[in-house]
């Protein structure tokens, strides 16, 4: 008992708590950050709050990976039907296109028709994000054992009763994976936002590389990370949760 206790500190504890001390008092860790920037220069990222920063760099990933979730769980579920199997190469190049171009490149591409901020943004991170998901909804509904469908058809369950009741259900652990895979994908992805003025963490590793003030670069960079340890550890435990016993 005492070793997963330990792990889940490690996993998830400590790094949340790092986040609080950046996020909510950062000048608390003035003195490790003050070494690694001229006299006259600020070694605290002072343009904005970090907790503003955090609540708009997260705020750019969920909405983003919940489209994308919306997106490709309907595609992964319409592909696995009968009469959506023949689409199934089609949907597949379609979701891959989205990891094609580079989020750089598709910020390039939308800011003339978005504008500038958040939109682009949620573009990219939209396109980008897509791909795990649908290929985690797919494997996960062709991995249902056809005994298993048997036995629902044999209990007089109607196609729609046996997707909400069997299938997805026993694909749920497979779709958490991957929403997992583009959410940590994406926390990181996120930081070029801040080349279109979204606000978020790339902002401060922006401002950090511009005036070469490695202090900022850390500061971005740290929290980024740990946002995305918080993150991957949340979701690898609801997997956990959620996968039949063996």
């Amino acid at each position: 008992m005492t070793f997963p206790s330990a792990r889940g500190w490690l996993g998830i504890g400590l790094p949340l708590l790092l986040l609080l001390i950046m996020t909510l008092n950062m000048a608390w860790l003035e003195p490790l950050f003050r070494p690694l920037v001229d006299a006259r220069a600020p070694a605290i990222y002072p343009r904005d709050s970090f907790l503003n920063l955090l609540i708009w760099h997260l705020a750019a990933v969920f909405i983003a990976i919940a489209a994308a979730t919306l997106v490709a769980l309907g595609g992964g579920i319409l592909v696995t039907r009968a009469a959506g199997r023949e689409f199934l190469p089609l949907a597949r190049a379609i979701a891959n296109l989205g990891q094609t171009f580079p989020p750089v490149a598709v910020l390039a591409l939308a800011v003339p028709a978005l504008g500038f901020g958040l939109t682009p943004t949620l573009v990219a991170l939209f396109l980008y994000g897509m791909l795990p998901i649908y290929e985690n909804t797919v494997t996960g509904l062709q991995q249902v054992p056809a005994s298993v469908r048997e036995a629902a058809r044999g209990m007089g369950m109607s196609p729609h009763q046996q997707l909400w009741s069997v299938e997805l259900p026993l694909a749920l652990p497979m779709i958490i994976a991957g929403i997992r895979i583009s959410l940590v994908i994406s926390i990181g992805t996120a930081t070029i936002g801040s080349t279109v003025a979204a606000k978020g963490f790339g902002e401060v590793i922006i401002a950090g590389l511009l005036t070469d003030n490695m202090a900022f670069v850390l500061q971005g960079g740290i929290m980024v990370a740990l946002v995305a340890i918080i993150i991957d550890a949340v979701f690898q435990r609801l997997e956990r949760r959620l996968s039949p016993p063996n």
